[in-house]
């Protein structure tokens, strides 16, 4: 891809990030009209073009009906989903990263995404007996906002307790997230032990990832998802500021401590919506980031968009591959993200061990 890069900045004069944004939406496209064609029913490249194009407008005539309401009904929403939770995924990642000044930082890891679980499948599970007769007002939002509490709890848990004299220990922090970890499986064990035989088989295959979705339901949380990611995008200015050092950030006119409480919120709200839609999605986070720096280097104002174009684009494969590799079954997509993304994050540290020892 830097080889690309670089023929391309000969040809045209536009800066290497911006140049790396272009191509990295380019791939994202691509990965999303071949991931439309691939499933238990192929369905050939032209005629998925030939149906994009005919719902924008650019063409009169549509395909065949049966494939049309296969790409309508059941494969354009998983996208959307995976699109948007790959991006809101990919951008918490890198943020938290930038927060807590350390690269191995990620919802996952340091039990956001856990504790969010937790929420959720309390509300799932435990709903009518926590919320009594406001259960039945709350419905289907109820689910999105108990995992969002559980994110937002989790990560100020993990601020306030990693601080000291002033700054945040990475090393607390991980064994703090460890613990979260660890606790907020533990109860999501018990909640799972609660439920009835309607509620056991879903939420199994909910805690390993899915992107199926609740229909209507998962509207708003993707609407939070959506505008979460588009403030995180804007922080890149201040969190290359933050990552000088607090100090240095005031000075530079950076109100640290309100970026902090905004950004930690915001990220919560992505990484809670994210859980409430798709359940535990692991690695996009933390891969994605690391992807993106070999290439756009550290520079926060473009590492985050290019982060939430990346995590889009994993998602989006990694749900191609979910739908194809067990077939005529589907293999949960946290499995998948799982399987490529723990090996392929190893060999990244293995590679930067390396690195330094040179």
């Amino acid at each position: 891809m830097k080889q690309m890069v670089a023929s391309l900045q000969e040809s045209i004069p536009i800066s290497r990030p911006v140049m790396v944004l272009m191509l990295m939406a380019l791939g994202l496209l691509a990965v999303t009209v071949i991931s439309l064609g691939v499933g238990g029913a192929q369905i050939n490249l032209g005629d998925v073009i030939h149906h994009l194009a005919h719902r924008i407008g650019f063409w009169a005539t549509g395909i065949d009906d049966f494939n049309a309401r296969i790409l309508d009904s059941l494969r354009l929403p998983r996208i959307v989903r995976a699109i948007v939770i790959g991006a809101g995924l990919g951008l918490a990642g890198a943020v938290m990263q930038s927060l807590f000044r350390n690269p191995i930082a990620d919802p996952g890891i340091i039990g956001v995404s856990a504790s969010a679980a937790l929420g959720a499948v309390a509300m799932i599970v435990a709903g009518h007996i926590i919320l009594g007769s406001y259960y039945a007002i709350v419905g289907p939002y109820g689910v999105p906002v108990a995992a969002f509490v559980g994110a937002v709890v989790a990560t100020a848990l993990i601020r306030i307790l990693s601080r000291q004299d002033g700054h945040t220990d990475a090393a607390i922090m991980l064994l703090i997230g460890v613990a979260i970890n660890a606790i907020a499986f533990a109860g999501v064990g018990v909640f799972t032990y609660m439920a009835d035989d309607a509620q056991l088989r879903s939420l199994t295959f909910w805690q390993m990832g899915a992107l199926s979705g609740n229909g209507p339901a998962d509207t708003p949380a993707l609407i939070i998802m959506a505008l979460g990611a588009g403030y995180l995008v804007s922080l890149g200015t201040s969190l290359n500021l933050f990552l000088l050092g607090e100090a240095e950030a005031r000075h530079l006119g950076v109100e640290v401590e309100r970026l902090k409480r905004r950004a930690t919120v915001v990220t919560a709200l992505v990484v809670g919506a994210a859980v409430a839609v798709s359940g535990i999605i692991g690695f996009v986070g933390l891969v994605a980031p690391h992807l993106v720096r070999l290439v756009t280097g550290p520079d926060n104002r473009y590492v985050l968009p290019a982060s939430a174009i990346c995590g889009a684009a994993i998602l989006t494969g990694a749900d191609a591959v979910a739908r194809i590799v067990v077939l005529p079954a589907e293999l949960p997509i946290g499995l998948v993200t799982g399987i490529v993304g723990g090996p392929f994050f190893l060999g990244l540290l293995m590679r930067e061990k390396k690195r330094r020892r040179i």
